[in-house]
């Protein structure tokens, strides 16, 4: 069979299936105008709890500032070249050299993108006589990184210690025998659920066991801990975490991210990462415009103090109006209702177009079926009068999804 052909066939996956009723509305939306709270969809004015804008620093007037200054002084094509050969700079070492200690490890390295890094990260650390022991709701750059392992992996069910401890006795007999390591790979903050990982906890099992842990901390970094170094700061365990990731794409409104681990980890992992060896480095205005953030993240503590503000007063309120926003301890809010497909895509275009609400919906196959997630992303640039609006807006729609108003429709809402 020819390759096109065989994918022409296909239903379009297991996502893509539904594009042809959901491309540019559910999937793929464009919103338009200054990033904030407020954003043109489809032309109107619409209340977004969907932008990965923790602080609020995407449109800050001094990130602005420099982002654009940096731009002039060096284009978009400074430095020119991957890292090793020719894209260095001092710029990519202070950042560096800032972050690593803010989180509490020796030594960082900047990576291009999360995504790829953190999937790089896995295939550096490991080879094939080492075993990885990870979350059952890992994100999928960590399913994907896993996927590449040639050795063993073997997966515990979600925060449950005593599953993870059988993984990690399953893993320590093949170790044994292969004279491999094993890698334990958890979040910091998991993302659709909002659930913190319970990392000091599985630190507590290497009184048992010998494994290393990684964490991928993309919604905790910047927004958990007293200071805001992130999700192992929150639980006081940042020794125990051998390899901490962060991402630019979520507190510091941004593109990119980082590792940081002991010293010599991260010069293995500067020499050994394919990700960013073989790809041209950061840009200069990109990585410029992440210092100004990363100086204001710490230097202004009453962002985070007002993304918790919000944060608790829409989980507070969405609670008290008889929501299910599940097993969230973080910032990031899931509202878990029970409907199908066509009640989802009613109930979320009911609340865009005749409330002017947009969130992100989530739906089978990512959840279960007869299940329906929407999730709202917090941010310090809400104000308490957009989460009043919101409640508002939610207490109707839950009552017109009790009463079957969204029944009544024989295919998806577009």
């Amino acid at each position: 069979m020819d390759l096109f052909d065989k994918i022409l066939k296909s239903v379009g996956g297991p996502i893509g299936q539904h594009q042809k009723w959901s491309h540019g509305y559910f999937s793929y939306p464009k919103l338009e105008g200054e990033i904030g709270p407020h954003m043109l969809f489809n032309g109107k004015e619409h209340l977004v709890w969907s932008l990965n804008n923790y602080l609020g620093l995407a449109n800050h007037p001094e990130v602005r500032a420099a982002d654009a200054q940096a731009a002039a002084d060096y284009g978009m094509a400074y430095p020119m070249g991957a890292r090793m050969m020719s894209g260095n700079s001092r710029h990519h070492e202070e950042l560096e050299n800032n972050l690593a200690e803010f989180v509490g490890k020796e030594s960082a390295f900047l990576l291009n993108y999360g995504y790829q890094g953190m999937l790089s990260i896995i295939d550096a650390l490991v080879d094939r006589n080492d075993v990885i022991v990870y979350d059952a709701e890992s994100h999928a750059c960590i399913i994907d990184g896993v996927r590449l392992h040639m050795g063993k992996r073997f997966v515990y069910q979600h925060n449950d210690i005593e599953s993870c401890e059988k993984q990690l006795e399953r893993a320590t007999k093949l170790t044994e025998q292969s004279g491999g390591g094993i890698l334990l790979i958890t979040e910091g903050v998991f993302g659709m659920s909002g659930a913190q990982g319970k990392l000091k906890e599985i630190s507590e099992l290497k009184k048992k066991f010998n494994f290393r842990l990684l964490v991928d901390d993309a919604h905790g970094f910047g927004t958990m801990g007293p200071t805001g170094a992130g999700t192992h700061e929150e639980q006081g365990c940042v020794d125990e975490v051998d390899v901490y990731f962060g991402t630019f794409a979520k507190s510091m409104a941004g593109i990119g991210g980082f590792v940081a681990a002991k010293r010599e980890i991260i010069e293995y992992l500067r020499y050994n990462m394919r990700s960013q060896t073989f790809a041209k480095a950061l840009p200069m205005p990109m990585v410029i415009g992440l210092k100004k953030r990363f100086e204001l993240l710490k230097s202004q503590p009453e962002l985070r103090e007002k993304l918790w503000l919000i944060a608790k007063t829409l989980q507070n309120g969405l609670k008290e109006r008889g929501f299910d926003i599940g097993i969230s301890n973080t910032m990031v809010t899931p509202v878990i209702l029970k409907g199908d497909l066509y009640e989802a895509t009613a109930l979320t275009r009911d609340l865009r177009e005749n409330y002017g609400i947009f969130c992100s919906i989530v739906i089978y196959p990512v959840i279960p079926r007869g299940i329906i997630l929407l999730r709202l992303i917090p941010t310090a640039s809400h104000s308490l009068e957009d989460v009043q609006r919101t409640l508002d807006a939610y207490s109707e729609m839950g009552e017109k999804l009790k009463a079957g108003h969204y029944k009544n429709v024989s295919e998806p809402a577009v």
